[in-house]
């Protein structure tokens, strides 16, 4: 095995004795996570002034603390004021700052829950919180209402809860598994929870969010890999933020899990002063399709609470999606999105390359600032759907088959609903006419 020194010294350090053979294990590196300031501060050589110290012990009072040895030895102590590794893993005093606009749930995914554990957003999938608990607590995640209470580790009868609700609603094709971190609970219990899943016949596709590919690369074992290849289809997606967090173990998970036949995608969040820059976001998405990583989302960052010194404008987004889209390959370009506040769900939000249109044209620009046009058909006649699949002469013998009603904006542009606009309930105008 090759480590690094710094690797080295740190397991030098823990418990006073060499632990350098166990650093791969990845039950040795929960059990040895870093949780104090005083810990972090023996482990690292990083010190901090005493006043500073007593903010930040009550900071890491409400938002615990919690890093792996793997994770921290990745952290530059010479400059850990601007280390991505260490803004993304340490306290700050800035957490203790909460704005009017922040909430503990600022997605309402408690509101949207019809049974403990679950959240039912969209029509045709679920949120499964199947764990409160992380190899390491992220300072930008948006549960730190929930992340951390190590007090609260669902049980088998809990989870069946959840599993019940998926079972008794069809519409339900697709569980994404989350938390907390799924990988989390042991080897036996995700073998449990996919194999009670799985055997749900309208659920098509299972996935998997978890960061442990970046914080605990050791966790992808080739036992876990082997329990998770019975239950395919099975999409993993991680949460890389850096190109730093990208090292040799990082790769080896991520190898593994890509030579098990999973397809991988990455959810990064966009972090002021972690990855605001064209030039980190660039970096960050070629190294993560030369690992066989396609890029998925790019986050704005949520209103939770303690995170305002994180966000930025959404304009910086827009920026970075501009230096991507034509200048690099288009599945190394995620999708940039806000998670609506209140529970709205992902809202795309790009560049805009629709100049103008009329009948006959439409005007565009594309990431040069060429600006062309596209004709329109001549003749286009636009066939009346009335939603009677079964004799329409369009080729649609689907197997399975579903329909469904049409709501949002697909119902506006439905031939057959009568709708002619959406209109919030407390509209005032609306209101005064009744």
């Amino acid at each position: 095995m090759i480590f690094t020194k710094k690797q080295q010294l740190i397991a030098n350090q823990i418990e006073n004795e060499s632990q350098i053979s166990k650093w791969k294990d990845w039950k040795w590196q929960l059990s040895h996570s870093i949780r104090t300031l005083d810990k972090f501060e023996q482990l690292t050589g990083i010190t901090f002034e005493e006043e500073e110290k007593e903010q930040l012990r009550e900071t890491l009072d409400k938002f615990p603390l919690s890093i792996t040895p793997y994770y921290l030895s990745l952290i530059d102590k010479t400059h850990f004021r601007n280390d991505p590794v260490f803004k993304q893993s340490f306290g700050s005093v800035e957490e203790l700052i909460t704005l009017k606009s922040e909430h503990a749930d600022p997605l309402s995914e408690e509101k949207d829950s019809p049974v403990e554990g679950i959240t039912h957003r969209y029509p045709d999938r679920v949120l499964f919180h199947v764990s409160n608990i992380c190899s390491m607590y992220c300072r930008h995640c948006t549960r730190k209402r929930k992340v951390g209470d190590i007090d609260y580790v669902p049980s088998k009868a809990q989870l069946m809860k959840g599993i019940e609700y998926i079972r008794n609603t069809p519409q339900v094709r697709d569980v994404l598994l989350s938390g907390g971190d799924p990988f989390m609970l042991s080897d036996s219990k995700i073998d449990w929870l996919l194999s009670e899943i799985s055997q749900i016949k309208h659920v098509e596709v299972i996935r998997i969010g978890t960061r442990m590919p970046v914080v605990l690369p050791y966790r992808i074992t080739d036992d876990l890999v082997k329990i998770l290849k019975k239950y395919q289809p099975l999409w993993i997606n991680t949460h890389f933020n850096h190109p730093n967090e990208i090292t040799s173990s990082a790769k080896e998970a991520l190898a593994k899990l890509a030579d098990g036949g999973f397809p991988l995608g990455n959810q990064s969040v966009l972090l002021a002063d972690v990855n605001d820059c064209p030039r980190i976001m660039k970096s960050l998405v070629h190294k993560l399709v030369q690992n066989r990583v396609r890029p998925y989302y790019l986050y704005q960052c949520d209103l939770s609470e303690g995170l305002s010194h994180f966000r930025t404008p959404i304009g910086k987004g827009i920026e970075i999606m501009e230096s991507l889209v034509g200048h690099t390959s288009g599945f190394a370009r995620p999708t940039y999105v806000i998670d609506a506040p209140g529970g709205g769900g992902k809202i795309p939000v790009m560049p805009n390359y629709i100049i103008s249109w009329s009948t006959n044209k439409v005007v565009l620009r594309n990431y040069e600032g060429v600006i062309t046009t596209y004709q329109e058909p001549d003749a286009y006649e636009q066939k009346f759907c009335d939603r009677d699949c079964e004799n329409c002469n369009l080729d649609l013998k689907l197997n399975e088959i579903d329909e469904s009603y049409a709501i949002g904006i697909e119902k506006l542009l439905s031939d057959t609903n009568d709708t002619i606009s959406l209109i919030p309930e407390d509209n005032e105008r609306i209101l005064r006419r009744e």
